[in-house]
């Protein structure tokens, strides 16, 4: 099997697909992690409204305690002051939901930006390489089987004219010389076939 054209030309155009593909790619994943550190910047008024909620459950817990050495008053004062640190709690659990939200859709909008990518740019560039690869591996298998060379001048013989200008033309032209089975003509009808595929004979 073969991945590259033998003919520069050919090959020059492979090895550019290839690069332009690959170049594509890392372009698509810096622009998906791009996104993703926008997206998680969005994570920050989750995190101040948890450090809040820590804080300011904290001060009312602190306040609570200290209230409770009041005569005659202390239980009366730390009740309320215990419920509100329990609902400050509630704000500093918000905040971390908002940000672990943030941060799941910021891990599904940067898989989704590769995952398009990547089909969108191997849906145009894997194609072509294959069916080249397979074409180039019938074609090897038709050379090498009996009678192959006289199918490859055929086809050589039905493709474009300009490509036949190549070749000495035989007396009684391309055609007869061929239905003959003159040597030289199939040889060479053959080679413009192969180069057509980017091969060597």
């Amino acid at each position: 099997m073969r991945l590259y054209a033998q003919t520069r030309a050919r090959r020059c155009r492979q090895v550019l697909a290839d690069l332009t593909a690959a170049a594509l790619l890392t372009a698509a994943v810096w622009f998906a992690l791009t996104v993703h550190e926008a997206i998680m910047l969005l994570t920050e008024p989750g995190r101040k409204m948890e450090d809040a909620g820590g804080s300011l459950s904290s001060g009312l817990g602190d306040a609570g305690d200290a209230a409770s050495h009041v005569p005659l008053v202390g239980g009366a004062l730390k009740k309320p002051l215990r419920s509100a640190a329990e609902a400050s709690d509630g704000l500093s659990d918000a905040g971390r939901s908002m940000q672990d939200l943030v941060a799941r859709v910021a891990d599904l909008t940067a898989f989704a930006l590769i995952v398009i990518a990547l089909v969108v740019v191997l849906s145009l560039w894997l194609p072509p390489r294959l069916r080249w690869i397979r074409r180039t591996a019938r074609i090897r298998y038709l050379l090498d089987a009996p009678g192959g060379a006289d199918l490859l001048a055929l086809r050589a013989l039905t493709g474009k004219v300009k490509d036949l200008a190549t070749i000495p033309v035989p007396p009684g032209g391309l055609v007869d010389a061929w239905r003959r089975g003159d040597p030289e003509t199939v040889e060479n009808l053959s080679r413009i076939a192969l180069h057509r595929s980017g091969l060597r004979a």
